[in-house]
């Protein structure tokens, strides 16, 4: 497998987590709390894109989507459960016999596969939908990787990506405070140099051939330990949607 944007050391620290991908209290905690946020905010922006109603049982029944760097399955399991066709693709290896298993018992048919974006675009894949989901900051070559992610997507189609603003308060919230105080995550797990702020991720989606639609912060409240959406504040975690053009 090769790729141009991989970055071997960041796949090594997700490896080195694999098995706790499903332990709601382990190093994934921050992703099982962000979880019904970042779902919240997917499933509005697909049903409006694509023109689903919510209230009904599989409201993405057929709708071919693409979880890019899916870990355990988070985003990809509830994805299919709304009526998707989902393939769930991650760089590193252990991520994958560790969702295929949950998925089993979870009684989900997911197409998970050890591969990266620019693999499959090269191999002619598309989808309605790719969850390219705090992936961006991890990659060596966030515009190639942004293209990769372009290029399977249909025409018309819609991807959400979410990320870390680059600025004083996301140091000290999302690596002081993650990392080193809560101990949310091991020590290293991200790098704040390569954190993109909103304006900089809109104009590199842009250079990829997409038309940015929206974005929202995801907003941590300590003293109600939750996750929201928030039109205003964008200062550390947030999520765009954007749509191919053509």
């Amino acid at each position: 497998m090769t790729s141009s944007t991989v970055d071997e050391a960041e796949i090594a620290k997700f490896q080195a987590m694999a098995d706790e991908w499903w332990d709601p209290n382990g190093k994934f905690r921050p992703l099982h709390m962000l979880n019904p946020c970042r779902l919240d905010y997917i499933t509005s922006q697909i049903a409006a894109e694509f023109d689903r109603d919510l209230r009904v049982a599989q409201p993405f029944q057929g709708l071919r989507l693409l979880d890019i760097g899916c870990g355990g399955g988070l985003l990809a399991e509830p994805m299919a459960r709304l009526g998707a066709t989902v393939v769930g693709a991650d760089a590193a290896e252990r991520n994958i016999p560790v969702a295929r298993l949950h998925a089993e018992q979870s009684g989900l048919e997911i197409d998970y596969r050890h591969t990266t974006a620019e693999a499959m675009a090269a191999a002619g894949e598309r989808f309605d939908v790719v969850l390219n989901m705090e992936v961006v900051e991890h990659v060596a070559d966030p515009l190639a990787y942004l293209t990769a992610c372009h290029d399977l997507l249909n025409p018309g189609g819609l991807m959400i990506c979410s990320t870390l603003n680059r600025n004083a308060k996301s140091f000290v919230v999302a690596i002081v405070g993650a990392e080193y105080v809560m101990r949310w995550l091991p020590k290293g797990t991200h790098e704040w140099q390569k954190f993109i702020t909103p304006d900089e991720l809109y104009d590199l989606l842009r250079r990829a051939g997409m038309d940015p639609v929206d974005r929202k912060g995801m907003v941590f409240n300590p003293v109600g330990w939750s996750w929201s959406l928030s039109a205003r504040d964008l200062s550390v975690n947030y999520v765009t949607a954007s749509v191919r053009r053509g």
